[in-house]
């Protein structure tokens, strides 16, 4: 693995704070959406005078079962938000805390990748957020097979948890440098992905559950040749996503939701014509059947298991 950080130059004009740093000060409460609890759904309540921002793949834990966010999300100030996740612990329907508190972790980049492609979907078909539930399950149970990690209750931090020494020694690797906006990362001497952030300070916030995510992915991957990653193809791959097709959508929180496909898939979260993250990785591209069986599935699972 190798990566190049991202800067940029638009102005910082809108303020906001992080997942991390919100749950930290005790500034935002995040609950099941009642005493039942949503799979697809949880709330959040922003207590502060500035908005927070919770980033795509954040995983959550507590409560009745560990979640992660399934797009970013901008709350806005003194509000109530219910945010769409998915869940990353499947043995577990019962509770553990009253309330979420963060894992310190962001979903692999594969599996993330492979989410955010089921949800551009959903949300083409019927405008919801919502993932394919059974594919993020069984990628967390191939990761865990993969590191002999046995969770008994499937999840996904467990499997994070056994592999943290590993990702301790590369965020020493891949350090957080001044003015850092963004990551962009090479797996095997190939992009895999970047994400970018509007302000530096929330970047540098992020940096290390970012940095852990894409780390992840590549510890689970075969090393394929010597072949050299260049700044020439990390400069290909950015201006390869302008030739993604586009759509756009409101978001859960504050402004909209732009989604991107073509030969990556990508979304951005924009709001008062500021791009506040986005994030773009190198998939295989899903046909159309598979797409339709994974919605039906999805479709199923809501039903059955929606409280």
């Amino acid at each position: 693995m190798s990566a190049v950080p991202l800067y940029h130059t638009a102005p910082e004009t809108l303020a906001y704070g992080t997942l991390t740093e919100a749950l930290r000060d005790g500034l935002i409460v995040v609950t099941e959406v009642n005493a039942g609890g949503s799979v697809p759904d949880l709330k959040v309540v922003n207590n502060t005078d500035s908005p927070v921002l919770l980033l795509d793949g954040e995983e959550l834990k507590g409560a009745k079962q560990n979640r992660v966010l399934n797009a970013s999300v901008l709350l806005d100030v003194h509000s109530e938000t219910i945010i769409p996740v998915s869940c990353t612990e499947a043995g577990r329907w019962g509770y553990t805390s009253e309330t979420f508190s963060e894992s310190g972790y962001v979903m692999p980049q594969n599996l993330r990748a492979n989410r955010t492609r089921s949800v551009s979907f959903s949300l083409n078909q019927t405008h919801e957020y919502h993932s394919d539930q059974h594919a993020v399950w069984n990628g967390i149970d191939r990761m865990a097979e993969s590191s002999a990690v046995n969770s008994p209750t499937r999840a996904m931090a467990d499997v994070f948890e056994a592999k943290k020494k590993e990702l301790e020694d590369c965020l020493a690797a891949f350090s957080h440098v001044p003015n850092q906006k963004g990551i962009l990362v090479f797996i095997n001497g190939k992009v895999v992905g970047f994400d970018l952030i509007s302000r530096a300070a929330a970047y540098e916030a992020l940096h290390p559950k970012l940095v852990k995510s894409y780390v992840m992915d590549a510890l689970f991957q075969k090393t394929n040749g010597r072949r050299e990653a260049t700044l020439d193809d990390a400069r290909t791959f950015v201006k390869e996503t302008q030739s993604c097709s586009e759509t756009k959508f409101k978001s859960a929180g504050l402004g909209w939701d732009y989604r991107f496909e073509g030969s990556m898939i990508g979304s951005s979260l924009v709001h008062n014509d500021t791009v506040i993250h986005s994030a773009f990785f190198r998939t295989q591209q899903a046909t159309k059947a598979d797409r339709m069986a994974n919605y039906s599935r999805r479709t199923g699972y809501r039903t059955r298991h929606t409280a």
